[in-house]
């Protein structure tokens, strides 16, 4: 059998559409354009009439030493009547592409439904700017939040960490890098997908079912390569650039995880959810099934329904006000 055939039978029917509408396309320099113009698919948010009141804004924040500033968009409930939670988001595309403006619908959303502010960051973009200058960029936007927080009317206490693929691995970087550095205390960290570990994919496996869809091997091997300016695996790469690097997961916040059964980093992820339980870090952890990288974008298949509300209810709970 065909291995590019052999787990189509696996994929959840109703997420068939969605895979034709992400095509695999093979990343490489010259193709590279080619994946950054790619549109993010429209995704169901919902109705809820209070999004269209939230106030967004983009504000140029103080970069890394010597670096450009950081571009951050702000959603902010209008009206607030109280110091509001927060979710710092940070976009996906594998290291190398997308902006924070393509998930305008969904954050729009997610402010109206909760109540929060939702910051999200545009870092710079590999091959461009390699590890760490995107890591730290993320930082700068972070502490720039935290130390405007009363003007932003934010709650330094629940101001917690979104991410969805390299977005996810970013944020559970920026979460150790947070914790470390000692600066400021995040409340959580919400990762959908996240891609963690540089080595994950470096060996062709002719027999696995798993990153034969949207994100393979190969698109690996180029995202990491991008990001840490040689090639993945070797020694010494930084627990700030792959998390699943890290010696200690101990002192990370509250953590919702997520992954799907066919995705590549299917494996990364339950080890770092293995990881963070045995490091005492209170962990939520889903896999779902019939599902390839990005299935959650799917408006209507039942499983992609199912993701966004147990996404939806563990935000819930992270953003609830502190007594």
């Amino acid at each position: 059998m065909n291995v590019l055939s052999s787990s189509r039978h696996l994929i959840d029917p109703q997420l068939l559409d969605l895979l034709e509408a992400l095509p695999t396309v093979t990343i490489t320099e010259s193709t590279l354009a080619e994946w950054r113009s790619i549109p993010l698919p429209p995704c169901a948010t919902g109705k809820d009439p209070a999004a269209v009141a939230v106030a967004i804004r983009t504000v140029s924040v103080p970069g890394p030493a010597g670096a450009p500033d950081v571009r951050l968009r702000l959603y902010q409930p209008q009206r607030a009547a109280r110091a509001a939670s927060c979710i710092y988001h940070i976009h996906g595309g594998g290291f190398i592409s997308g902006e924070a403006a393509e998930w305008e619908p969904q954050h729009r959303q997610l402010c109206a439904e909760f109540g929060c502010v939702l910051v999200s960051v545009d870092y710079r973009l590999a091959p461009e700017t390699c590890f760490p200058g995107n890591i730290e960029d993320c930082y700068a936007g972070l502490k720039w939040l935290f130390n405007h927080a009363a003007e932003l009317i934010v709650d330094t206490r629940r101001v917690g960490l979104m991410g969805e693929s390299a977005g996810g691995g970013l944020a559970a970087a920026l979460a150790l890098l947070a914790r470390d550095r000692g600066e400021f205390a995040l409340a959580f960290q919400h990762l959908a997908s996240p891609m963690l570990d540089d080595r994950t994919g470096l060996a062709e496996d002719s027999g696995a079912i798993t990153g034969q869809w949207v994100w393979t091997r190969q698109n690996n091997r180029f995202g990491w390569s991008a990001l840490l300016g040689h090639a993945p695996g070797v020694e010494g790469v930084s627990p700030y650039a792959a998390p699943a690097r890290a010696n200690s997961l101990v002192g990370l916040p509250p953590t919702f995880l997520t992954s799907s059964a066919l995705d590549l980093f299917l494996e990364e992820n339950i080890e770092f959810g293995r990881r963070l339980l045995e490091a005492g870090v209170p962990t939520e952890f889903h896999v779902y099934p019939g599902a390839f990288h990005g299935f959650e974008l799917h408006p209507t298949a039942a499983v992609a329904c199912v993701a966004r509300r147990d996404a939806r209810a563990a935000l819930a709970r992270f953003l609830e006000p502190v007594a």
